[in-house]
C-alpha cells in the first residue's frame, strides 16, 4: 500500500525502517472529511531496537455513563487490544474514576482474549485524570530509554485544569468520546498542548471497523460492548 510514515519520537532515538502499524490517527487527520484512500495512510517509524508499549488511560468516571459513551469506550479498547496482540506489542491499561486511577492491567504482552476483563467495567464518581498521568510517569522510570511508549486517553474530556504531557512518552492519542450539546473541546486543546493527535470516537470506530474487516476479524463488538 502506498501511505506515509509518522516520526514524533523523543529526540535523539535512531529511527529504523517502516513498520507495517498503521498510525490510526494520523491517518484519520489526512482524510479529513474525505473518503479514506491509499494517500491518506501513515504508518509507524519504529525505533532501532526498542519494544513498544502502549498506555491506554480509559476514563471511568460518571460523565462517561451519558448516551453510549462507556460501552462505545470499552468497545474501542478491546478493538485496541486485538491490534496490539497483533503487533506483539504491550500494553497497559489504567482506568481513573472516583478519587484516583488504578491499574487494570500492568504493562505485558497483550493476551488474546480480554473481553473477560473490559465488559463487567463500571463508571462513576469523579474524572482524577492527574493520577492516571502520575501512574503512567512512575512506571515509566522503571524503563531504559530504548522503550518506545505511546499514550491512547480515552475520554470526554470532562475534566479541569487540563493535566501536563505524561513524561517520556513518544506518542499521545486521544479519542474523544464528547457528545454532550455543549461541547468543551478540552481534547482537542489537550491535545494541542500535549501535540498528539486527536480524533473524535466514531471516526475511530469507524477505521477499527475497517481495519478488523480487512483482517478477517469480528467487528460487532466495537461499541457495542454492554454496560
Amino acid at each position: 500500500m502506498v501511505g506515509r510514515d509518522t516520526n514524533t519520537t523523543r529526540k535523539g532515538r535512531r529511527q529504523g525502517t517502516i513498520s507495517r502499524s498503521l498510525d490510526w490517527a494520523a491517518t484519520l487527520a489526512c482524510k479529513g472529511q474525505g473518503v479514506l484512500g491509499p494517500q491518506h495512510l501513515h504508518f509507524r517509524r519504529q525505533p532501532v531496537g526498542s519494544q513498544t508499549t502502549h498506555f491506554v488511560l480509559l476514563d471511568l468516571s460518571a460523565s462517561m455513563l451519558r448516551g453510549q459513551k462507556l460501552a462505545w469506550a470499552k468497545g474501542c479498547l478491546l478493538a485496541l487490544t486485538a491490534r496490539f496482540y497483533r503487533s506483539r506489542d504491550h500494553m497497559a491499561v489504567i482506568g481513573f474514576a472516583g478519587h484516583q486511577a488504578q491499574w487494570l492491567q500492568k504493562p505485558a504482552k497483550v493476551p488474546a482474549f480480554n473481553e473477560h476483563w473490559i465488559a463487567p467495567l463500571r463508571a462513576g464518581g469523579g474524572t482524577p485524570i492527574q493520577s492516571a498521568i502520575d501512574a503512567v510517569n512512575m512506571e515509566l522510570k522503571r524503563y531504559g530509554p530504548d522503550m518506545h511508549a505511546c499514550i491512547w486517553l480515552l475520554t470526554d474530556g470532562r475534566f479541569d485544569p487540563l493535566p501536563p504531557r505524561p513524561e517520556r512518552v513518544d506518542d499521545c492519542y486521544i479519542i474523544d468520546f464528547e457528545e454532550d450539546v455543549v461541547t468543551l473541546q478540552r481534547c482537542r486543546r489537550l491535545a494541542e498542548q500535549w501535540k498528539g493527535q486527536v480524533l473524535a470516537a466514531s471516526q475511530f470506530g469507524a477505521l477499527v471497523n475497517e481495519w478488523m474487516g480487512t483482517n478477517g476479524m469480528d467487528t460487532s463488538t466495537v461499541g457495542n460492548i454492554t454496560l
